[in-house]
Protein backbone atom coordinates (compact mmCIF):
# COMPACT_ATOMS: atom_id res chain seq x y z
CA UNK A 1 0.00 0.00 0.00
CA UNK A 2 1.26 3.46 -0.85
CA UNK A 3 2.37 5.62 2.06
CA UNK A 4 -0.53 7.73 3.31
CA UNK A 5 -3.02 5.98 1.03
CA UNK A 6 -4.89 4.57 4.00
CA UNK A 7 -5.99 8.10 4.88
CA UNK A 8 -8.59 7.75 2.13
CA UNK A 9 -10.63 5.27 4.11
CA UNK A 10 -10.91 7.52 7.16
CA UNK A 11 -13.22 10.44 7.65
CA UNK A 12 -11.39 13.69 6.93
CA UNK A 13 -10.13 15.55 9.97
CA UNK A 14 -12.49 18.46 9.25
CA UNK A 15 -15.43 19.61 11.34
CA UNK A 16 -17.60 18.75 8.33
CA UNK A 17 -16.14 16.31 5.76
CA UNK A 18 -18.19 17.84 2.94
CA UNK A 19 -17.02 20.54 0.55
CA UNK A 20 -18.63 23.90 -0.27
CA UNK A 21 -19.89 24.20 -3.85
CA UNK A 22 -20.28 27.57 -5.57
CA UNK A 23 -21.56 28.05 -9.12
CA UNK A 24 -21.18 31.45 -10.75
CA UNK A 25 -23.04 32.53 -13.88
CA UNK A 26 -22.78 29.13 -15.57
CA UNK A 27 -23.72 28.98 -19.25
CA UNK A 28 -23.79 26.03 -21.62
CA UNK A 29 -24.82 25.83 -25.27
CA UNK A 30 -25.32 22.77 -27.46
CA UNK A 31 -25.32 24.29 -30.92
CA UNK A 32 -27.93 27.03 -30.83
CA UNK A 33 -29.68 25.57 -27.78
CA UNK A 34 -28.92 27.54 -24.61
CA UNK A 35 -29.24 24.82 -21.94
CA UNK A 36 -27.84 26.54 -18.82
CA UNK A 37 -28.38 30.29 -18.48
CA UNK A 38 -26.36 32.34 -15.98
CA UNK A 39 -26.94 29.68 -13.35
CA UNK A 40 -25.87 30.64 -9.81
CA UNK A 41 -25.85 28.37 -6.77
CA UNK A 42 -24.09 28.04 -3.43
CA UNK A 43 -24.24 24.81 -1.43
CA UNK A 44 -22.65 24.78 2.01
CA UNK A 45 -20.35 22.01 3.22
CA UNK A 46 -22.37 19.12 4.61
CA UNK A 47 -25.63 20.33 3.06
CA UNK A 48 -27.97 18.17 0.98
CA UNK A 49 -29.33 20.28 -1.87
CA UNK A 50 -32.06 18.97 -4.17
CA UNK A 51 -32.55 20.24 -7.71
CA UNK A 52 -35.96 19.43 -9.14
CA UNK A 53 -37.82 20.32 -12.29
CA UNK A 54 -39.34 18.89 -15.45
CA UNK A 55 -37.48 16.73 -17.95
CA UNK A 56 -35.24 18.65 -20.32
CA UNK A 57 -34.71 21.67 -18.06
CA UNK A 58 -30.94 21.10 -17.71
CA UNK A 59 -30.71 19.20 -14.41
CA UNK A 60 -28.52 16.33 -15.59
CA UNK A 61 -26.39 18.64 -17.76
CA UNK A 62 -25.68 20.71 -14.67
CA UNK A 63 -24.71 17.60 -12.71
CA UNK A 64 -22.23 16.61 -15.42
CA UNK A 65 -20.58 20.03 -15.10
CA UNK A 66 -20.06 19.44 -11.39
CA UNK A 67 -18.16 16.20 -11.92
CA UNK A 68 -16.17 17.59 -14.85
CA UNK A 69 -17.78 15.51 -17.62
CA UNK A 70 -18.86 18.72 -19.38
CA UNK A 71 -17.07 22.07 -19.41
CA UNK A 72 -19.06 25.32 -19.26
CA UNK A 73 -18.96 27.79 -22.11
CA UNK A 74 -18.81 30.63 -19.58
CA UNK A 75 -18.93 30.83 -15.80
CA UNK A 76 -17.20 28.73 -13.18
CA UNK A 77 -17.70 26.11 -10.50
CA UNK A 78 -15.69 26.31 -7.27
CA UNK A 79 -15.10 23.67 -4.60
CA UNK A 80 -14.05 25.37 -1.36
CA UNK A 81 -13.04 28.33 -3.50
CA UNK A 82 -10.95 26.36 -6.01
CA UNK A 83 -12.05 26.06 -9.67
CA UNK A 84 -13.17 22.61 -10.84
CA UNK A 85 -10.44 21.27 -13.10
CA UNK A 86 -7.60 23.02 -11.24
CA UNK A 87 -4.75 21.16 -9.58
CA UNK A 88 -5.79 22.37 -6.13
CA UNK A 89 -9.28 20.87 -6.40
CA UNK A 90 -7.90 17.37 -6.95
CA UNK A 91 -7.65 16.89 -3.20
CA UNK A 92 -11.44 16.63 -3.10
CA UNK A 93 -13.11 13.32 -3.89
CA UNK A 94 -16.35 13.31 -5.85
CA UNK A 95 -18.66 10.34 -6.35
CA UNK A 96 -21.71 9.96 -8.56
CA UNK A 97 -24.71 7.68 -8.22
CA UNK A 98 -25.98 7.17 -11.75
CA UNK A 99 -29.63 6.94 -12.75
CA UNK A 100 -29.04 3.43 -14.12
CA UNK A 101 -26.92 2.41 -11.07
CA UNK A 102 -24.17 1.49 -13.61
CA UNK A 103 -23.10 -1.70 -11.83
CA UNK A 104 -20.94 -4.26 -13.61
CA UNK A 105 -22.85 -7.53 -13.98
CA UNK A 106 -19.56 -9.39 -14.39
CA UNK A 107 -18.60 -8.47 -10.81
CA UNK A 108 -20.13 -9.39 -7.49
CA UNK A 109 -21.68 -6.74 -5.27
CA UNK A 110 -18.47 -6.64 -3.25
CA UNK A 111 -16.41 -6.35 -6.43
CA UNK A 112 -18.50 -3.39 -7.58
CA UNK A 113 -18.29 -1.53 -4.28
CA UNK A 114 -14.55 -2.08 -3.89
CA UNK A 115 -13.61 -1.58 -7.54
CA UNK A 116 -12.17 1.93 -7.27
CA UNK A 117 -10.11 1.04 -4.21
CA UNK A 118 -8.74 -2.06 -5.94
CA UNK A 119 -7.94 -0.33 -9.24
CA UNK A 120 -6.12 2.52 -7.50
CA UNK A 121 -4.38 0.18 -5.05
CA UNK A 122 -5.50 2.32 -2.14
CA UNK A 123 -5.26 -0.44 0.44
CA UNK A 124 -4.78 -4.17 0.96
CA UNK A 125 -7.42 -6.76 -0.01
CA UNK A 126 -8.43 -7.39 3.63
CA UNK A 127 -8.85 -3.66 4.19
CA UNK A 128 -10.90 -3.33 0.99
CA UNK A 129 -13.13 -6.17 2.23
CA UNK A 130 -13.59 -4.34 5.55
CA UNK A 131 -14.53 -1.07 3.81
CA UNK A 132 -16.93 -2.85 1.44
CA UNK A 133 -18.69 -4.54 4.36
CA UNK A 134 -18.90 -1.24 6.24
CA UNK A 135 -20.38 0.70 3.32
CA UNK A 136 -22.87 -2.04 2.45
CA UNK A 137 -24.03 -2.05 6.07
CA UNK A 138 -24.56 1.72 5.90
CA UNK A 139 -27.09 1.28 3.09
CA UNK A 140 -28.84 -1.76 4.54
CA UNK A 141 -27.14 -4.32 2.29
CA UNK A 142 -24.93 -6.14 4.78
CA UNK A 143 -23.93 -9.65 3.77
CA UNK A 144 -24.57 -9.26 0.04
CA UNK A 145 -20.93 -9.14 -1.06
CA UNK A 146 -21.13 -12.42 -3.01
CA UNK A 147 -24.41 -11.62 -4.79
CA UNK A 148 -24.56 -10.55 -8.43
CA UNK A 149 -26.31 -7.33 -9.50
CA UNK A 150 -28.63 -9.42 -11.69
CA UNK A 151 -29.92 -11.14 -8.55
CA UNK A 152 -30.97 -7.87 -6.92
CA UNK A 153 -34.09 -5.74 -7.18
CA UNK A 154 -33.90 -2.26 -8.64
CA UNK A 155 -33.92 -0.68 -5.20
CA UNK A 156 -31.15 -2.97 -3.98
CA UNK A 157 -29.00 -2.11 -6.99
CA UNK A 158 -29.47 1.58 -6.22
CA UNK A 159 -28.31 1.00 -2.65
CA UNK A 160 -25.24 -0.88 -3.88
CA UNK A 161 -24.46 2.06 -6.18
CA UNK A 162 -24.66 4.39 -3.18
CA UNK A 163 -22.35 2.08 -1.20
CA UNK A 164 -19.86 2.18 -4.10
CA UNK A 165 -19.95 5.99 -3.99
CA UNK A 166 -19.34 5.95 -0.23
CA UNK A 167 -16.36 3.60 -0.59
CA UNK A 168 -14.13 6.45 -1.80
CA UNK A 169 -15.02 8.57 1.26
CA UNK A 170 -16.25 11.43 -0.91
CA UNK A 171 -16.45 15.10 -0.04
CA UNK A 172 -19.30 15.46 -2.54
CA UNK A 173 -21.90 12.92 -3.74
CA UNK A 174 -23.97 13.60 -6.84
CA UNK A 175 -27.23 11.68 -7.23
CA UNK A 176 -28.77 11.61 -10.72
CA UNK A 177 -32.46 10.65 -10.47
CA UNK A 178 -31.73 8.07 -7.73
CA UNK A 179 -35.31 6.74 -7.64
CA UNK A 180 -36.03 6.69 -11.38
CA UNK A 181 -37.87 3.54 -12.46
CA UNK A 182 -38.61 2.36 -8.92
CA UNK A 183 -42.03 1.61 -7.51
CA UNK A 184 -43.28 3.68 -4.53
CA UNK A 185 -42.06 1.17 -1.93
CA UNK A 186 -38.53 0.97 -3.34
CA UNK A 187 -38.50 4.74 -3.86
CA UNK A 188 -39.23 5.24 -0.16
CA UNK A 189 -36.48 2.78 0.80
CA UNK A 190 -33.84 4.50 -1.32
CA UNK A 191 -35.00 7.91 -0.09
CA UNK A 192 -34.62 6.72 3.50
CA UNK A 193 -31.05 5.60 2.79
CA UNK A 194 -30.17 9.04 1.37
CA UNK A 195 -31.82 10.74 4.35
CA UNK A 196 -29.98 8.50 6.84
CA UNK A 197 -26.62 9.27 5.21
CA UNK A 198 -27.04 12.98 5.93
CA UNK A 199 -25.60 12.29 9.39
CA UNK A 200 -22.21 11.76 7.72
CA UNK A 201 -22.28 15.47 6.69
CA UNK A 202 -21.01 14.77 3.19
CA UNK A 203 -22.15 17.46 0.77
CA UNK A 204 -24.80 16.02 -1.55
CA UNK A 205 -26.57 17.27 -4.66
CA UNK A 206 -29.64 15.32 -5.66
CA UNK A 207 -31.19 15.81 -9.10
CA UNK A 208 -34.75 14.51 -9.29
CA UNK A 209 -38.20 15.11 -10.69
CA UNK A 210 -39.66 13.43 -7.58
CA UNK A 211 -40.76 16.16 -5.17
CA UNK A 212 -41.64 13.70 -2.42
CA UNK A 213 -38.03 12.55 -2.42
CA UNK A 214 -36.82 16.14 -2.53
CA UNK A 215 -38.90 17.21 0.45
CA UNK A 216 -37.82 14.12 2.39
CA UNK A 217 -34.04 14.45 1.96
CA UNK A 218 -33.26 18.07 1.09
CA UNK A 219 -32.00 20.71 3.51
CA UNK A 220 -32.79 23.10 0.67
CA UNK A 221 -34.35 22.66 -2.75
CA UNK A 222 -34.11 24.57 -6.00
CA UNK A 223 -36.38 24.39 -9.02
CA UNK A 224 -34.72 24.49 -12.41
CA UNK A 225 -36.74 25.92 -15.26
CA UNK A 226 -35.48 27.03 -18.65
CA UNK A 227 -31.84 26.52 -17.68
CA UNK A 228 -32.06 28.62 -14.51
CA UNK A 229 -32.73 28.04 -10.84
CA UNK A 230 -35.85 30.13 -10.48
CA UNK A 231 -36.36 29.59 -6.74
CA UNK A 232 -34.43 28.03 -3.87
CA UNK A 233 -35.21 27.52 -0.21
CA UNK A 234 -35.89 25.00 2.55
CA UNK A 235 -38.75 22.53 2.02
CA UNK A 236 -41.28 24.59 3.94
CA UNK A 237 -40.52 27.70 1.86
CA UNK A 238 -40.84 25.78 -1.41
CA UNK A 239 -44.16 24.31 -0.29
CA UNK A 240 -45.44 27.82 0.52
CA UNK A 241 -44.07 29.51 -2.61
CA UNK A 242 -46.06 32.09 -4.53
CA UNK A 243 -44.01 31.58 -7.70
CA UNK A 244 -46.62 30.42 -10.26
CA UNK A 245 -44.20 28.12 -12.13
CA UNK A 246 -43.08 26.36 -8.96
CA UNK A 247 -46.66 26.13 -7.67
CA UNK A 248 -47.82 24.60 -10.95
CA UNK A 249 -45.08 21.98 -10.85
CA UNK A 250 -45.84 21.08 -7.22
CA UNK A 251 -49.56 20.84 -8.02
CA UNK A 252 -48.90 18.55 -11.00
CA UNK A 253 -46.61 16.30 -8.95
CA UNK A 254 -49.14 15.99 -6.14
CA UNK A 255 -51.86 15.04 -8.64
CA UNK A 256 -49.63 12.32 -10.09
CA UNK A 257 -48.90 10.91 -6.62
CA UNK A 258 -52.61 10.95 -5.72
CA UNK A 259 -53.61 8.80 -8.70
Amino acid sequence: MEEGAGDLILLDERAIPGVQVEVRRLNKYFGEKHVLKDLDLRVEAGETFVIFGPSGCGKSVFLKHLCGLIRPDTGEILLDGEPVGSEAVRRFRLAMVFQSSALFNSLTVGGNVGLWLKEHRMCSPPEIARIVAEKLALVGMAGTERSRPSELSGGMRKRVAIARALAVNPHLILYDEPTAGLDPVLTEQVGQVIADLKRLQITALVVTHDLNLGFAVGDRLGMMHGGRLIETGPPEAIRATTNPIVRAFIHTQMKIVAR
